[in-house]
C-alpha cells in the first residue's frame, strides 16, 4: 500500500511473499501479524523505536524485516526483528518509495533509479539510473527467487513495463501493456504471469512471463475510471483479485480456453461467446474489443470506498479467501466460492490498531515473547569460508549514491547458498557464532 493520509496512526500495510503474514506502518512504528487463521489475529512483534514508519516488509516468515521511517526517508533499515537488533543499513539519494525483496534479492525503488541488492550478504549488484520519472515507487519482483524477475514502468506517459532479470541482471523484454501510464503491476508466485492496470484503472492485463504475450483481458467496469492500488494472484494463479479506490474488489478468473475455441461441455455463454467472436470482424476495434474481454467471477463490496486498501488471495485453513486490509486499519476476510464465484460472504474483520474497546467484538492482539537463546545460524544455512566479522565496518559509496552504513559486529553474512528450511532466523546472516549475545538494539 502506498503511502498516504491515512486513518489514526496506520501509514502502510503489506502482506509477505506468500500471504501468512501482514505488516502495519504506524506512527508509533510497525506492527507483524499471523494470517495464518481466520478468527484469531496473532500480533507477533510490534516495535515502537521508529516513528511514521511508510516502509516495512517482511521476507517470508523469516527474522528479516525492513523499514523505512518518514524521520529518513532516504535510509532502509534492515533488522532481525526476534533479536531485537538492526543487521545493516543503506542510505540513497533520494527517499525510499518501495522496497521488494525475495530469498535471493533486495530491490530499493526510487523516484529514478533502481537498487539491486544481494540479500545473502547486502552487497550492491547493480544500480539502473534514469528510470523514468516513477513517483509512486511502483515496480514488482518476483518471489520465485529462481527467476527474480524485476518489473518496473518503461514510460511515465504510456504503461510500457520493462522486465528485468535480477539474477541475471540484463533485461528481459520491454511489454507495451497499455496507452495510459501504469497503476500496478504484479508477478504470480511462480514468475511466469504478469499482471498490470493502468491509471484508467478500467482494463486489466494479464502477459506471460519472460516472452511478454498478451494471455488475458479482463475489464473492471465502463462507468468511471479509478485508481487500481492493488493487484494479487492467488497461490496457483488460477485468479487475480484488483482492488481500487471504489468500494467494490473484484475477482477474475484465469481460464484457459483450447486452441479451437471448443469446450468439452458447451454452454450458453459460450455460445454467445463464439457469436461476438464472429460478429467482431464486422465491428469497430473498441467495440469488439470491449466484447472479447471477460467480466469479474466474483466480487467483494467492501464496507467503505474512496479508502486505500491492499488485497491478497490466500488459502487458509484449507479454504480460499480474500484478505484486504483497509487504510481505517481494519482487516478483512472473506471466503470465495472456486467454482461458481459470484458475491463473496465476510467471515471475519479484525482491528490492526487501537484499543480492543473500540471494537465491537476485539481480537486480542497477543504479543509472542522471541526466544532468547542465542542460536548459530551456520548449522542451517551454510558453513562460511572466513571467519566471523570483527570490526565495524565504515561506509562507502557504490555507483549511483548508495551508501553503505555499519554492518553490526555480531552479524556474519553466510558465503553459502541461503536455505530457509528454517524461517525462525534471519536467511543469509549467522547469528552471534561467537557466542556472546552482543547486538545492537533498535
Amino acid at each position: 500500500m502506498e503511502t498516504a493520509d491515512v486513518g489514526p496512526g496506520l501509514c502502510c500495510a503489506s502482506f509477505n511473499q506468500d500471504s501468512t503474514s501482514l505488516a502495519v506502518g504506524t506512527k508509533t512504528g510497525y506492527r507483524l501479524f499471523s494470517v495464518t487463521s481466520v478468527d484469531k489475529l496473532d500480533c507477533i512483534h510490534e516495535s515502537t523505536e521508529t516513528p511514521d514508519v511508510y516502509i516495512v516488509e517482511r521476507l517470508f516468515s523469516s527474522s528479516l524485516v525492513v523499514v523505512v521511517s518518514e524521520s529518513m526517508p532516504r535510509r532502509m533499515n534492515v533488522y532481525h526483528f526476534k533479536k531485537g537488533t538492526e543487521i545493516c543499513n543503506y542510505s540513497y539519494s533520494s527517499n525510499i518509495l518501495a522496497v521488494r525483496l525475495n530469498r535471493q534479492r533486495l530491490v530499493v525503488c526510487l523516484e529514478e533509479s533502481i537498487y539491486i541488492h544481494n540479500i545473502k550478504d547486502m552487497k550492491l549488484l547493480k544500480t539502473l539510473l534514469n528510470t523514468p520519472s516513477n513517483p509512486s515507487g511502483l515496480c514488482a519482483l518476483s518471489i520465485n527467487h529462481s527467476n527474480s524477475f524485476l518489473a518496473y514502468p518503461g514510460s511515465d506517459t504510456i504503461g510500457e513495463i520493462i522486465v528485468y532479470d535480477a539474477n541475471n541482471l540484463s533485461t528481459v523484454t520491454v511489454i507495451p501493456a497499455h496507452d495510459s501510464p501504469l497503476a500496478a503491476i504484479t508477478f504470480s508466485a511462480s514468475g511466469t504471469k504478469l499482471a498490470s492496470a493502468s491509471e484508467r484503472g478500467t482494463v486489466i492485463r494479464v502477459f506471460s512471463i519472460p516472452e511478454g504475450l498478451r494471455l488475458f483481458e479482463f475489464r473492471r467496469g465502463m462507468k468511471r475510471y479509478v485508481n487500481i492500488s492493488s493487484l494479487s494472484f492467488s497461490p496457483d494463479a488460477q485468479f487475480l483479485c484488483a482492488s481500487s479506490n471504489t468500494e467494490t474488489v473484484h475477482i477474475f478468473k484465469l481460464e484457459q480456453h483450447s486452441p479451437s475455441g471448443e469446450e468439452d461441455t458447451p454452454s450458453w455463454s459460450a455460445y454467445v461467446g463464439k457469436m461476438f467472436t464472429a460478429a467482431s470482424s464486422y465491428l469497430p476495434a473498441q467495440v469488439s474489443g470491449m466484447m472479447s474481454q471477460d467480466r469479474a467471477f466474483a466480487t467483494v463490496r467492501l464496507q467503505m470506498a474512496g479508502q486505500k486498501n491492499v488485497c491478497t488471495l490466500a488459502t487458509i485453513q484449507k479454504l480460499p479467501r480474500l484478505l484486504v486490509a483497509s487504510s481505517d486499519g481494519q482487516l478483512f476476510i472473506y471466503n470465495i466460492d472456486p467454482q461458481d464465484g459470484g458475491e463473496c460472504t465476510l467471515v471475519q474483520k479484525h482491528r490492526l490498531f487501537g484499543s480492543d474497546k473500540d471494537w465491537e467484538e476485539p481480537e486480542k492482539c497477543e504479543l509472542t515473547e522471541p526466544p532468547q537463546a542465542c542460536q548459530t545460524y551456520a548449522a542451517t544455512v551454510a558453513i562460511p569460508t572466513s571467519g566471523p566479522v570483527t570490526a565495524t565496518l565504515t561506509g562507502y559509496s557504490e555507483d549511483g549514491g548508495a551508501k553503505k552504513g555499519e554492518v553490526i559486529p555480531e552479524h556474519e553474512f553466510a558465503a553459502g547458498p541461503v536455505c530457509l528450511d528454517d524461517e525462525t532466523e534471519f536467511p543469509p546472516i549467522n547469528w552471534c557464532r561467537d557466542g556472546s549475545g552482543r547486538g545492537k538494539g533498535r
